[in-house]
């Protein structure tokens, strides 16, 4: 009996090592399409990253007369910046609740000189803004602010609410802000859902306040997830990216770049650019405004996120830098890089590669979130996936590289070695329940998609765990307690198809 006992743990063993190590194989083996969509979902849904390159050049090129560099690495989710006068760069942390600050590049060399957090416990912050000796941070049910001494780089004084009560519930919980030459604060709140009719009616908007957090009001609706805003220098026009809906396969609907006009309508969910949705088209209120159409189209899924318009560069073009994010709800990828946007005499928009090679065939590098300018003329990107800052400034030569050390991917079998089996087996149960519960097979089941794999690649349970408390959209955000955070992280761990 106790023969045959120690032969079926044996078995359970093998099994399990089999299990955990099928994974690696299915990313490594599936077409390359199918690869690079599950390693972008899998980012989306856990912030898996997969592999990186040899010890070497990352193989990233930016556009003639730049050259790029890594100015910081090991960052974790870091999201959007602001730089501040001084030439310190300041970053969100929206699943650490932190905002960080990245010391100014005094001796030259390309990199920051320290890092050290300014703000720590706050509630999945994204989006940051400076004016007359204040940060403003977007959190995402409200926005803070803080007084910030620029030249010391130091806060003084408490943080303080200006604003409570804005809706984070569902797919896009982030919020963006940013002072307009009007000098009003204006805050973007993406939608609930892919497709639906929002009842939260700040939800898929733009709205703006005041600096005190007073007159908040809703300046243009039916955008469904507008994460980046800036305006242009040369007529003082906003304009925002829009992130198209999902699962209607590869190519539509394109994802937009509109000029925001207060009252105006931009369609969602009722249109995508000017085509009628084919779920909600028919349900159009008869007493909406008439649809704004795009002013620049992005291809289908490629996820417009920062958007930057350039003002100290030597050159006089009327510019935009944007971060395409990339596509995870598409068989074959595409975007993964930053765009340039020039503003033609005519007012024809013409969109030009500038920073690439974040995706090389089925391998992927990094995905860009935000862009931000520096007095000085430097341009700095974020990238969630490799957890790095990008330094792009001027420099000889079309191919400039920028060079990182590879990093060492932890075993299979690790993550869930400190659970005993009877613990292992409760914490799959509860994982598994939940997993079900909340429907994720509705996305993670797609024909174009593999499965929530090879997770332990990107990061231990632990951090799993507090993963959930800030998912990356286009994953919703579930209120689970610490217990469900963790089963589920166990049992993602363990989980192969």
């Amino acid at each position: 009996m106790k023969r045959k006992a120690m032969m079926l743990l044996a078995g359970l063993f093998t099994l399990a090592v089999l299990t955990l190590a099928a994974p690696f194989a299915v990313m490594e083996l599936g077409s390359p399409g199918m690869a690079t969509a599950s390693r972008a979902l899998v980012h989306a849904a856990v912030g898996y990253s997969g592999g990186t390159p040899e010890k070497g050049l990352l193989p990233l090129r930016v556009t003639s007369g730049y050259r790029v560099e890594v100015y910081a690495e090991g960052l974790g989710n870091l999201r959007f910046m602001a730089v501040t006068s001084a030439g310190d760069l300041l970053v969100s942390r929206p699943r650490n609740g932190e905002v960080l600050l990245l010391g100014r590049d005094g001796n030259n060399d390309g990199r920051a000189d320290s890092e050290r957090i300014l703000l720590r416990g706050l509630k999945r912050p994204q989006g940051l803004a400076l004016r007359d000796g204040w940060l403003y941070v977007a959190e995402s049910d409200g926005i803070g602010k803080i007084a910030l001494d620029v030249e010391r780089g130091e806060i003084k004084g408490d943080y303080t609410r200006i604003l409570d009560g804005l809706g984070d519930r569902g797919n896009h919980w982030s919020k963006t802000i940013g002072f307009g030459p009007d000098g009003w604060l204006y805050l973007s709140s993406g939608s609930t859902c892919n497709v639906c009719e929002e009842t939260d009616p700040q939800r898929a908007t733009m709205m703006r306040l005041q600096a005190d957090g007073s007159e908040l009001e809703v300046v243009a609706t039916g955008l469904r997830n507008s994460v980046g805003f800036d305006w242009a220098p040369w007529s003082d026009a906003l304009y925002a990216t829009d992130n198209g809906r999902d699962l209607l396969g590869d190519n539509f609907p394109p994802c937009e770049l509109n000029r925001i006009e207060k009252g105006s309508f931009y369609g969602w969910p009722y249109f995508n650019a000017t085509t009628p949705d084919p779920d909600f088209g028919h349900r159009l209120p008869e007493n909406m405004p008439a649809n704004r159409p795009p002013v620049h189209e992005f291809r289908a899924h490629n996820a417009p996120l920062g958007i930057r318009f350039l003002q100290h560069q030597d050159n006089d073009e009327k510019m935009a830098l944007v971060a395409l994010h990339g596509s995870w709800n598409r068989s074959e990828p595409d975007g993964y890089k930053v765009v340039a946007l020039r503003w033609l005499d005519d007012g024809d928009i013409v969109e030009d590669d500038f920073l690439v090679g974040f995706l090389q065939g089925s391998d992927l590098h990094g995905r860009p979130v935000d862009v931000v300018e520096a007095a000085d003329g430097r341009i700095f990107v974020s990238d969630d996936y490799a957890g790095r800052i990008y330094l792009i400034r001027s420099g000889q030569g079309d191919d400039q590289r920028a060079a990182v050390a590879s990093r060492k991917l932890p075993s299979a079998g690790e993550a869930l070695a400190a659970y005993s089996p009877d613990q292992r087996q409760a914490l799959l149960e509860q994982g598994e329940q939940l997993y079900q519960s909340k429907a994720c097979d509705s996305c993670h089941a797609l024909p174009t998609i593999r499965h929530l794999e090879n997770v332990s690649a990107r990061y231990n349970l632990a951090e799993l765990a507090d993963f959930f408390l800030a998912p990356t959209p286009p994953m919703p955000r579930f209120e689970l307690d610490a217990g469900q955070r963790e089963a589920l992280a166990v049992y993602l761990h363990s989980r192969a198809k």
